[in-house]
């Protein structure tokens, strides 16, 4: 789990009106023969949001207000519904215990960390997902469920412990729901009153990672 963090989840139904996604970081190289050279700076995505679009009514600036003076502003992290990318099966499907992998057996190992794969043309990129949502996390051992107490699931972490080593080439996958570990990314909120109600036009969130 991320430090200073706050296992509470922003409003669902502000963050489902939001706007944002995965950002990245590259430098890019000009060369004299007018090639350039592409260099990535992070190996994984960093989320970005604005959660000011998903404002509605009074009581959505007033539920804001509070978080943010709960959270302190930036000190305190905390969970994110993204409304985009929230669940280990395509959108529009059921999450299913076959989503994605998990791992294989080696006789040995117990825990395992839940990941998320994206593909595209042959190509391929992991995304760890260290907060899963309790209650949804389903998992596969060799197509068969496995259930607790054979497995225990951390819901701040993403671990995923079996109470027995995997047999060597048992094939584990699983699936999950999930939320993204954000921050305010910003330390003032702007309220704005307007007739019929008000509005937060800037509310930004950033992905943390621990």
């Amino acid at each position: 789990m991320v430090e200073g963090f706050h296992d509470i989840r922003f409003p669902t139904n502000i963050s489902l009106g939001s706007r944002g996604g995965p950002e990245r970081r590259t430098q890019i190289v000009s060369l004299t023969s007018g090639h350039e050279r592409r260099v990535a700076q992070w190996a994984a995505s960093r989320r970005r949001y604005n959660a000011g679009y998903g404002i509605r009514c009074g009581a959505d600036i007033d539920a804001v207000i509070a978080f943010f003076e709960a959270r302190e502003g930036r000190r305190y992290a905390f969970r994110w519904r993204d409304p985009f990318d929230f669940q280990s099966a395509p959108t529009g499907t059921g999450v299913s215990m076959t989503d994605q992998p998990l791992g294989v057996g080696d006789g040995t190992t117990t825990t395992f960390a839940l990941h998320k794969t994206y593909a595209s043309g042959g190509i391929s990129h992991d995304r760890a997902i260290t907060l899963p949502v309790a209650g949804t996390v389903l998992v596969a051992q060799d197509g068969a469920a496995v259930l607790p107490p054979a497995i225990s699931i951390d819901h701040g972490t993403g671990l995923v412990a079996f109470a027995i080593p995997p047999a060597q080439g048992a094939v584990l996958t699983a699936g999950f729901a999930f939320d993204v570990p954000v921050r305010f990314d910003t330390d003032v909120l702007e309220v704005s009153l307007e007739p019929g109600g008000g509005t937060i036009p800037q509310i930004p969130l950033v992905e943390v990672r621990s």
